[in-house]
């Protein structure tokens, strides 16, 4: 199967984790997790064409590690993003001093004059990385990439809980605008003469 097939199917299968399990006729769990052979045969009824194998080699090869299998393999979950109310236990962790939030040039103004700042949305927390690099990445599906700084630091000081995914992403409820600056590309370390 190609590139392209691998592609499309796993952009469902996020649709049916993340927001939509009816999409193939599923249900998840009180902690997000669906039947394996449930999903295989949900997607199928669709008309796209899964099978187990692909599935593992989805979970496996993709980049943002978006899914995970249960200890025996019998079940599938989204790791985050869900805009469906689902437990993923989370696990509550210090953050480093300071996280970044990719967004499009053309949202800044209304997220640094609102009083909110940046808030979940349609999500259940606001996505933040430890890396400018991946923020920026975040930032180019929206047009324009632009990167804001949060002091995560001060945050936690001041009694916010921020959450780490299973994949590596930053979570938390929102992020007010006292705690957030437009950052700007990270200079080069310089070399050594």
């Amino acid at each position: 199967m190609g590139n392209d097939h691998y592609k499309k199917i796993s952009k469902f299968i996020s649709l049916v984790l993340r927001h939509n399990p009816d999409a193939a006729g599923i249900s998840l769990d009180d902690h997000g997790w669906a039947d394996v052979k449930e999903l295989i045969q949900g997607v199928n009824e669709t008309g796209r064409a899964l099978d187990l194998e692909t599935l593992k080699e989805i979970v496996r090869t993709n980049d943002k590690k978006r899914f995970s299998f249960n200890e025996d393999g019998t079940k599938i979950r989204a790791n985050q993003g869900h805009s469906i109310q689902v437990d993923v236990e989370l696990k509550q962790a210090v953050p480093p001093d300071v996280l970044y939030h990719g967004t499009a040039t053309r949202f800044l103004g209304s997220i640094l004059n609102a009083k909110e700042g940046l808030r979940a949305g349609s999500r259940l927390y606001v996505h933040l990385s430890k890396d400018y690099g991946t923020a920026v990445k975040v930032g180019m599906r929206h047009g324009v990439p632009a990167v804001l700084k949060v002091d995560a630091k001060r945050m936690m000081k001041e009694g916010y809980t921020f959450y780490l995914s299973e994949n590596g992403v930053w979570l938390v409820e929102k992020v007010p605008v006292k705690y957030l600056e437009r950052a700007l590309e990270p200079e080069e370390p310089k070399a050594e003469p």
